[in-house]
């Protein structure tokens, strides 16, 4: 089956269609089982960003309504799914990397397990071409925008024998409700919205998730309201700018709209967002933040470099002064909000004079954490070709530079929290401790106490007693 795009079928229409396909290859694994004793189990790993960590949830829901039963090891798997990035090169080179094992694997072990790819590098041609021509033992393909056909092109390949290529080029319908598998029972991740209208010249997202698409409000608000009656006490919701979340639909409601119907919802304890663009943050945002008591205190704002000129050549739309003000507004609005960022080091004709200028913005925000990136040249965008790409020494050493400032100030940023008493969400027992649990404040700060494993899931009191700059020490009140 090669690139196609099928004719639309209603949403409702569509999930009918695929549960259909899960009940049949359920049955299917439940007469597997019956013969040899054993279940078909599944690998699946997600790559990149939240949006699709939160994707492979919905990929390993329809895998365990399918009867798969998940195991962490992908050489005792029948079926293995890589939800695939492309932002950073190195993420496609682990992907390619794991494909070459995967042969020997499929020759040695296990001939008939599955090999599905999935995700943001399938949309590239490049990589199909690849796949086409050097990994011909991967049996699905497919892109960002048909997800939930995971069932029909798990028997397209039964039936057909070959490897099926299913790459959409853009989505109109929104498929709702289907199965997912929560990689934490007491917090979840939601869509708000799918795809980037901004075109920022480095990034290759809106090329391989199209063009922005919002979600109904209610059903958002339906989807966090089951949520909240399975016990979810936090929420994330996720969009590539959810700033910009509402434009889009038939009757715009604006982001800070949205966020106050979900600070309505009984059970809900604690919200979060990302990503926020600056070009959207609005007055109306800032004030919605503040004054819904569930939305948490930290905001992650990425800035991606101090200097106007390189904003400009980024197409971030906003200069380092309006950047600037922004802040102002949100820590005046309120007092202790913490702050996190993207960063990026090298693009093509950043010179000192531009370094200086992120440097400058670091000290001025005084970030809690920060994701840094060197800039990682992405075929297919318009900064791939521009001039005056950055050496490489020169960029590793503005890298170290760079973090030479950054890190001291997060740590000064922490020693404030060092003596307060806060509420931690207990989220799992620690892998090297067993009598020790790990949760996050609502500032998003990962914190460390001792506490049985009953906690998880709660809001525990934990007095802040240590600062390990990345991570705090606490003990229960």
């Amino acid at each position: 089956m090669e690139k196609q795009r099928t004719v639309a079928i209603p949403a409702e229409a569509e999930l009918a269609r695929q549960m259909e396909y899960i009940r049949q290859i359920r049955q299917q694994n439940d007469e597997y089982f019956k013969k040899t004793g054993e279940q078909k189990k599944f690998y699946s790993l997600a790559m990149g960003c939240q949006m699709n960590a939160h994707d492979s949830e919905k990929l390993e829901g329809m895998l365990d309504e399918m009867g798969y039963i998940r195991t962490e090891e992908e050489t005792d798997a029948d079926f293995i799914i890589y939800n695939t990035c492309c932002v950073r090169e190195n993420a496609e080179l682990k992907v390619y990397g794991k494909l070459g094992w995967l042969k020997h694997y499929k020759e040695s072990k296990n001939p008939n397990a599955i090999v599905a790819l999935c995700g943001c590098m399938m949309q590239q041609d490049t990589v199909l071409e690849t796949i086409r021509k050097k990994y011909r033992h991967v049996d699905l393909v497919f892109g960002t925008f048909n997800l939930y056909k995971l069932p029909e092109l798990i028997l397209a390949r039964q039936e057909s024998g070959s490897t099926i290529f299913d790459i959409w080029q853009q989505q109109e319908e929104i498929v709702e409700d289907l199965p997912s598998i929560r990689h934490f029972p007491y917090k979840a991740s939601v869509n708000i919205m799918f795809g980037c209208n901004n075109f920022c010249s480095y990034c290759i997202v809106p090329y391989v998730r199209g063009r922005e698409r919002s979600r109904e409000p209610e059903d958002i608000l339906q989807e966090i309201r089951a949520l909240a009656a399975d016990g979810v006490k936090e929420v994330m919701l996720l969009g590539q700018n959810v700033n910009s979340y509402g434009k889009t639909l038939e009757h715009p409601v604006s982001f800070a709209q949205l966020l106050r119907m979900v600070n309505e919802i009984d059970g809900i304890e604690r919200i979060r967002f990302m990503t926020s663009h600056p070009k959207d943050m609005s007055d109306e945002l800032i004030q919605a933040m503040k004054e819904c008591d569930k939305v948490c205190k930290n905001l992650h704002l990425p800035f991606q470099s101090g200097s106007t000129e390189i904003l400009r050549r980024m197409n971030r739309k906003y200069t380092k002064e309006d950047y600037l003000e922004l802040v102002r507004k949100v820590k005046e609005a309120m007092p202790g909000i913490t702050l996190s960022t993207d960063i990026i080091v090298g693009f093509p004709g950043e010179t000192e004079e531009d370094f200086q200028e992120t440097l400058d913005v670091i000290r001025k925000v005084r970030y809690c954490t920060a994701f840094t990136f060197i800039y990682s040249k992405r075929t297919g965008t318009p900064a791939a070709t521009m001039e005056n790409q950055v050496p490489e020494d020169v960029v590793k050493d503005r890298f170290d530079r760079m973090l030479h400032v950054l890190n001291p100030i997060v740590h000064e940023v922490s020693e404030e929290q060092v003596g307060r008493t806060v509420l931690v969400l207990a989220e799992e027992v620690n892998k090297q401790d067993e009598h020790i649990l790990t949760g996050r404040t609502e500032e998003n700060g990962l914190v460390h106490f001792a506490g049985d494993k009953s906690l998880i899931g709660q809001m525990v009191p934990v007095k802040i007693i240590e600062n390990k700059t990345f991570y705090f020490i606490g003990e229960r009140v």
